[in-house]
């Protein structure tokens, strides 16, 4: 598989971001991770979607490893740190599923709480309902398990069109453009950080082909026999959506009916648009270890 690995001179010196990088192998590629607070805690996975990469997590990450926590926040393959494969047809929603178990099993993760957002979600939800004794806790942020059996969003179809026939693909000012905030020149920097040019962003245009729209969608049954272990799932879990955000507006509403663990938590609707890392990272953290704090 021919992959591209981006230059480290590109993450030097990136505002917020002095984390150590860590690395395991998958399927030949290298993927990178964060691995924060003590070793020995219960780890927290941290997910993030397109087009973003742990950075995202940044502001949270120190917060909940304060509280004695272990973080883990892997970049996915395609983005951040980790190797990029240059053909799209690479990524399919089915090998970013199996790259994520090689970590899992690498890393000898158990008792996980799980939070994740966007493309996290998507990866995340389906990676606990496959593997239910390896998570103990579930936390999501504008982020949804779809089928293809649901109406899908006017936005997501724009969105879906833009990242297929773009000539540029921005990444920074994607990001920019899905936050209340606006992001720092630096912070923009550290966003475009991971993709030199173009050639390097096969993944990123890759994830919204993915998302299932149809019923008979590839990754549709799989998701089908997911929601399936959801719908009996007792654990903590907890939504902590945005109400700027019309990708999933609606999605933690849908969740809590379905998911039994949902019931009388302190489910928050949080302040920011589609990155609430970036608007609300604090109330999110924080939100995270008032869960875990209660489970202890």
């Amino acid at each position: 598989m021919d992959y591209l690995r981006t230059p480290d001179s590109r993450f030097e010196r990136l505002l917020d971001y002095p984390f150590a990088p860590h690395y395991v192998e998958v399927d030949g590629l290298r993927m990178h991770y964060l691995d924060e607070g003590p070793a020995d805690a219960k780890p927290i996975l941290m997910l993030h979607g397109e087009p973003s990469w742990s950075y995202l997590y940044r502001h949270m990450i120190p917060i909940c490893a304060a509280a004695g926590h272990r973080v883990i926040a892997p970049d996915l393959i395609g983005f951040g740190k980790s190797d990029k494969p240059t053909d799209i047809n690479a990524y399919s929603y089915q090998s970013h599923m199996d790259w994520l178990q090689s970590l899992l099993e690498q890393l000898q993760l158990t008792d996980i709480t799980l939070v994740c957002q966007d493309w996290g979600s998507l990866l995340g939800l389906r990676l606990a309902a496959e593997n239910p004794d390896r998570f103990r806790a579930i936390v999501v942020g504008n982020g949804m398990l779809p089928t293809g059996d649901q109406q899908v969003p006017k936005a997501f179809h724009l969105w879906k069109n833009f990242a297929i026939y773009s000539p540029i693909f921005p990444v920074a000012r994607i990001l920019d453009s899905a936050t209340f905030r606006k992001l720092s020149p630096d912070e923009r920097r550290a966003y475009d950080a991971p993709f030199p040019n173009r050639k390097y962003k096969a993944g990123a245009r890759a994830f919204p082909k993915l998302v299932p729209v149809t019923p008979n969608d590839p990754a549709s049954e799989a998701n089908r026999a997911a929601w399936k272990v959801l719908e009996k799932w007792e654990k903590p879990f907890l939504t902590t959506f945005s109400n700027g955000d019309p990708i999933t507006r609606g999605g933690d509403k849908y969740m809590q009916e379905r998911i039994p663990g949902a019931k009388g938590q302190p489910h928050q609707t949080l302040v920011g648009g589609h990155f609430l890392q970036e608007d609300s990272p604090v109330v999110f953290a924080r939100a995270i270890n008032t869960l875990l704090a209660g489970m202890d």
